[in-house]
């Protein structure tokens, strides 16, 4: 199957022309910046990256990038003599899903091409990523975030497929006005394990379109693509229409039932969200440390 065979799909290709890179980004502007400020008002804040131990230490066996390893296979201690201090040279897997990470656009391509239809050859060389690699964000985000909590308490039954009415029923819970340029954070109540026993809820492409609508400028959250899918129309619906047609980078593997908890005794579900990756360009995705301010 391929997009051309589903023409009605949400798409943002071409939206900000044929060299952007920044997909949904553009959609953050002053407006949305106003409202991230005015979510400061405790000096709260919240980490939604999950904690991360390496494989080895001290260069001990190297551990492969493959299930069920840990995202960082290796970290090689180097015990510096004065005046030269410690230091490390870490080996890590930056799509691994037990590490919070964040996508760029260049990471899934569709149909030969990446966002914005850039063919996949000239994206992506020998010498790395040309067009939609992580340089595009490399400056940082900052927007309003919204946490839209679909189990309260709890968490979503075994392959629930999410749709755009569970969103918009979380949304309501809270009186949230989703507004475009916002940061979208959903927490399912599912936590990443390598126990396939059960499939974990996962979105649909109706979720999907409801982002395109709402003009979700970055998704994050506990729940993503699942296997096998929940949506039989798209196997990957976040990454095959949310990074590859509309542009919408995706963090990962994001912890968040700490800023459920947080929500919960604030008595309110919006918040300055930052976002800042190591800037290293070239790349189709790297580790990120979101951060929750409110």
């Amino acid at each position: 199957m391929t997009h051309t065979d589903l023409p009605d799909l949400p798409d943002n290709r071409g939206r900000w022309g044929a060299d952007d890179q920044r997909g949904t980004l553009n959609l953050i502007d002053a407006d949305a910046l106003a409202r991230a400020a005015a979510c400061v008002r405790t000096g709260t804040w919240v980490s939604l990256a999950l904690p991360t131990e390496p494989a080895s230490m001290l260069g001990g066996p190297f551990a492969p990038p493959a299930p069920p390893s840990p995202p960082v296979q290796q970290a090689l201690l180097h015990t510096g003599t004065p005046p030269m201090g410690m230091s490390e040279v870490l080996v890590v897997t930056p799509h691994h899903p037990a590490l919070t990470h964040i996508d760029a656009v260049a990471h899934m391509p569709v149909d030969g091409s990446v966002y914005p239809d850039r063919p996949l050859g000239e994206a992506v060389t020998a010498g790395g990523v040309a067009h939609g690699s992580t340089a595009a964000f490399a400056a940082g985000i900052v927007t309003r975030g919204v946490l839209l909590d679909l189990a309260p308490g709890s968490k979503l039954p075994a392959g629930h497929p999410i749709t755009a009415a569970d969103l918009q029923a979380a949304a309501d819970l809270w009186a949230l006005d989703v507004r475009p340029g916002d940061a979208l954070v959903v927490r399912s109540g599912w936590r990443f394990s390598w126990d396939h026993r059960e499939s974990g809820p996962g979105m649909t492409v109706d979720a999907v379109t409801w982002m395109h609508e709402h003009g979700i400028a970055l998704y994050a959250g506990d729940v993503s693509d699942t296997f096998p899918p929940v949506d039989p129309s798209i196997p990957m619906p976040l990454h095959m229409i949310g990074l590859a047609r509309l542009g919408m980078p995706l963090i990962d593997s994001a912890a968040v039932d700490e800023l459920a908890s947080t929500c919960v005794g604030l008595g309110r579900y919006d918040f300055l969200l930052s976002v800042a990756p190591p800037r290293v360009p070239g790349l189709t995705g790297v580790p990120v440390n979101p951060i929750a301010v409110f």
